[in-house]
């Protein structure tokens, strides 16, 4: 009887094997951070969008996979920044601390070569020195992801300048959470704004006023203060449904095993869907079917605009003009809207001549606009009351760093202007 030949079994390799990268859960802890007071504007949004938000402390939160993540980048035009939630757990010595960072999983958002940075707070912890937490931290990124490195902020402070994931870190009350962003440069960088005017309002805000106006995108819509033409772009990018981050990249597209398909898929699923559906816009066309003008009687801002048009696609949508308050390109017709952002003369010695404009601007839609609606950005309720017609309050925020509301209205179809005390407060 023939034996079988004796097989040796395989050698094992004594080659160091490179630990393999942890897997991101399928359910991820989201967070949208919002302007302080557009929450409510915001959160009707991601709603629409399909995001089961809800709404907390600073912006909205809800539980979804990674592409709800990009839809969230992609789609929303008021956030400012997306994040995800890495983990969370008690801390009340640096012992606990390091034990514990050694356990996130970093390696879920960085890989040996990349760089990383972070931003920690610390509140009401036994824990309060946000250096020597960060310090810690850092550590435990680099030991974890061999190859990676920790690098001060090399940007702007939008986070526009470098690549590094940032990883923002709360401690309150012992409880250490940590946080990686997941958009980059802030989510107003839409892309085209390279020319701006003067005090250039972000396109976040541009696009929360254009949402509290009601505008459907069906009527017309003007701005007869336009500057850098900010509102009238974002105008448009809404009535024709493309989505504010169609043109840009964000940082979770960086991640490890995140495929280059995914945002391929996702802005192309909200370039047809339309992301403004919700208020009957048409969307998802060649050309926006309202009419879009924006004026000013700053030339160069005139030609700001029609530069960031043309870089935002648009330029075919929007008809931008140089004019004078007075002769205000309006339409004559009986449905239409003026989303403007007067200047507020916070200056010393401008008062007097803004609160002129003001009261032009009121004059001028009185006699050409009765019966549209309006919507704009005040700092003052002097300046309302010198519009002559009432307005009610939608939200309010800041802008530049000046608190601001956001007022909207009807301009009254008779030309007598409103008692003094009829701005609502």
């Amino acid at each position: 009887m023939t034996r079988p030949a004796h097989r040796r079994p395989p050698a094992r390799s004594t080659a160091p094997q490179a630990p393999s990268a942890p897997s991101l859960p399928t359910r991820l802890a989201c967070f949208a951070a919002i302007a302080p007071g557009l929450e409510a504007l915001a959160l009707a949004e991601a709603r629409a969008l399909g995001l089961p938000a809800v709404e907390e402390e600073g912006g909205f939160a809800w539980t979804g996979d990674l592409r709800s993540v990009l839809t969230a980048n992609v789609g929303l035009r008021i956030a400012s920044r997306v994040l995800v939630r890495l983990d969370s757990f008690e801390a009340v010595s640096f012992a606990d601390l390091e034990r514990r960072a050694r356990r996130v999983g970093w390696g879920t958002v960085v890989r040996a070569g990349d760089a990383a940075r972070f931003r920690v707070t610390c509140k009401k912890s036994r824990l309060y020195h946000s250096d020597a937490v960060a310090q810690r931290l850092a550590d435990a990124l680099t030991r974890t992801v061999p190859g990676a490195r920790v690098v001060e902020h090399a940007g702007d402070e939008e986070g526009g300048g470098d690549d590094a994931t940032l990883f923002v870190v709360r401690f309150f009350r012992d409880r250490c959470t940590i946080s990686v962003d997941t958009s980059g440069a802030l989510l107003h960088r839409r892309g085209y704004r390279m020319a701006t005017a003067k005090a250039p309002l972000r396109e976040t805000l541009a696009a929360a006023l254009l949402a509290a106006s009601g505008w459907d995108g069906s009527a017309p819509l003007v701005d007869p203060l336009c500057g850098s033409g900010t509102i009238a772009i974002e105008g448009a990018w809404m009535a024709r449904g493309i989505p504010p981050g169609a043109n840009r990249t964000f940082a979770v597209e960086r991640w490890p095993d995140v495929p280059e398909s995914l945002g391929r898929e996702v802005r192309a699923a909200l370039t047809t869907m339309g992301t403004d559906r919700a208020r009957g816009a048409t969307v998802g066309t060649d050309r926006a079917s309202a009419t879009i003008i924006g004026s000013d009687r700053d030339a160069g801002a005139i030609e700001a605009a029609r530069g960031n048009a043309a870089r935002a696609g648009v330029a075919d949508d929007v008809a931008f003009a140089m004019h004078a308050i007075s002769a205000a390109p309006i339409p004559a017709h009986a449905r239409g809207w003026i989303v403007t952002n007067p200047p507020y003369g916070v200056r010393v010695g401008e008062s007097g001549r803004v609160r002129d404009l003001w009261a032009q601007l009121g004059k001028v839609l009185r006699a050409r606009a009765p019966g549209w609606q309006v919507a704009l950005l005040s700092p003052d309720q002097g300046l309302e009351r010198a519009l002559g017609f009432p307005l009610r309050m939608a939200a309010r925020t800041t802008n530049g760093g000046i608190p601001v509301r956001i007022m909207v209205g009807q301009v009254p179809a008779d030309t007598h202007p409103a008692p003094h005390d009829a701005t609502h407060q």
